[in-house]
């Protein structure tokens, strides 16, 4: 079959390349925690590897499609409880496209911590700490949709949410653009661990350099979602060199 303007096939490709990408960077758990992405030109249709499936297998055919009332429409295998509580709400009242949750390690290390706010001691940190809204109300596993609409709650504008002694939650317009924020955001929480544990006095930015750093610069050579596009075509290489058949 001719997938070359299948915009559906391409989003599937990609939502597969994310979940690789995820062993290859070491933000996965094998089978659990979930990646999700709206099917184009749906409200109520969502791609989600099937439940069972280790991260690294994702295959773009073997992707399912599923609604907010649990049911599997396209595709073999079931779908886990958690990603439906969690995702489909967000999607819905959110209106984002992706949406991503993690246990990676570094950034639920600093959620198991009691103050576990990202501080903008770095650049990169500085473009990230704007946009996070933290969940300190951890009550146990996700069972129903009431979970994602409380966490859509806590999200509001932003796109990240900390989970505290959970892991996180990204949001994002494109796959590209949800998984280097994911990739990045875990970079950011290593760094500050790391720093952290010298138990010497870490420096901060200040607000107003934080706000500089975030704003938008008219001379910069490529845009933002340029440079997520050309982030993930390039991780979509590496795949294509070290674990390829994600686009099967």
């Amino acid at each position: 079959m001719n997938h070359e303007n299948d915009e559906v096939w391409r989003i599937r490709v990609h939502l597969a390349a994310a979940n690789r990408l995820a062993v290859y960077d070491d933000l996965e758990e094998g089978i659990d925690n979930h990646f999700t992405v709206r099917v184009p030109g749906k409200e109520d249709r969502y791609l989600v590897l099937p439940f069972g499936r280790h991260w690294s297998e994702a295959k773009a055919s073997d992707l399912i499609v599923f609604n907010e009332a649990g049911d599997v429409l396209e595709g073999d295998g079931t779908l886990e409880l958690s990603a439906l509580s969690i995702h489909a709400p967000l999607h819905r009242i959110t209106g984002a496209n992706v949406v991503l949750h993690t246990h990676q390690t570094w950034a639920l290390a600093l959620n198991m911590m009691e103050d576990n706010r990202l501080l903008p001691g770095s650049q990169t940190a500085a473009f990230l700490t704007p946009h996070i809204a933290y969940d300190d109300g951890y009550a146990g596993l996700a069972d129903s949709l009431s979970e994602g609409e409380r966490l859509a709650a806590i999200l509001g504008t932003k796109q990240i949410v900390f989970m505290k002694n959970h892991g996180v939650l990204v949001i994002g317009e494109t796959i590209a653009q949800a998984y280097r924020r994911l990739y990045k955001l875990e970079r950011v929480c290593r760094a500050q661990i790391l720093a952290m544990s010298t138990g010497r006095p870490l420096a901060v930015l200040d607000e107003a350099t934080v706000e500089k750093v975030s704003r938008p610069n008219p001379r910069n050579s490529h845009s933002q979602e340029e440079r997520e596009a050309l982030y993930f075509a390039a991780m979509m290489r590496v795949l294509d060199r070290d674990m390829p058949g994600y686009a099967d």
